[in-house]
């Protein structure tokens, strides 16, 4: 004849193997759940342009052309920075950017170029003039490398610095989202500029192939 367990030491034992079988906290692959270390690739939704966590195996599979439809897209790692970048007051005025910082990347689903702007309520799209968009490209040939969607042009410009470089969409949003949390009064601040140095600072290393880890 069985006899229940009074102190429930049964229990007890079970839950604790199920907790130590639990995944650690942390980012989680969207798709199949895999715990993701800070340096873990990303996709992007066209539709929603929604950024989404990937473990390697989930990347792999996203990877190829085509793959899902189109419907999401495997984000590259490339940075390259725009060597001898140089945009004078009249063509940076022509692209209607009101503010010193601005990144470009192609939509395939509009078919066209768009520009953006980080702002404090996120990104912003700004009118495109294609002419004088036409004669950044002329100049700088390169900038039509881009892969639409997962690759954009980043710019800043202002009284001390005027470059420009090639990321990852999600480096792109990273600075919007960056400047959404920092940015404080009419300038930004003082912590917001920092933010916004120490940004740069690491995609001109990430460009140069002196930093491995993602930028962040």
């Amino acid at each position: 004849m069985n006899v229940a367990n009074p102190s429930g030491a049964d229990n007890v034992g079970t839950l604790q193997e199920m907790l130590k079988k639990r995944p650690p906290p942390g980012e989680r692959c969207d798709y199949c759940s895999t715990p993701l270390t800070p340096e873990h690739s990303h996709l992007i939704e066209l539709a929603a342009r929604r950024i989404l966590c990937a473990c390697r195996p989930c990347y792999i599979v996203f990877e190829p052309e085509g793959a899902a439809q189109g419907k999401y897209r495997a984000i590259p790692t490339r940075y390259r920075e725009v060597a001898e970048f140089a945009i004078d007051d009249a063509a940076w005025d022509a692209l209607q950017v009101p503010i010193g910082l601005v990144f470009f990347f192609y939509n395939s689903l509009e078919k066209k170029m768009v520009a953006f702007y980080p702002s404090p309520v996120g990104a912003t799209e700004s009118l495109l003039p294609l002419d004088t968009w036409g004669e950044v490209i002329a100049r700088y040939p390169v900038l039509t490398s881009i892969q639409p969607d997962v690759e954009a042009i980043l710019m800043q410009r202002n009284r001390e610095v005027s470059r420009c470089f090639i990321v990852p969409i999600d480096s792109a949003y990273e600075l919007v989202g960056l400047i959404r949390m920092s940015w404080k009064g009419f300038d930004g601040g003082q912590e917001a500029r920092r933010k916004i140095g120490e940004y740069f600072d690491k995609v001109r290393l990430r460009s140069h192939g002196k930093v491995t880890a993602r930028v962040s």
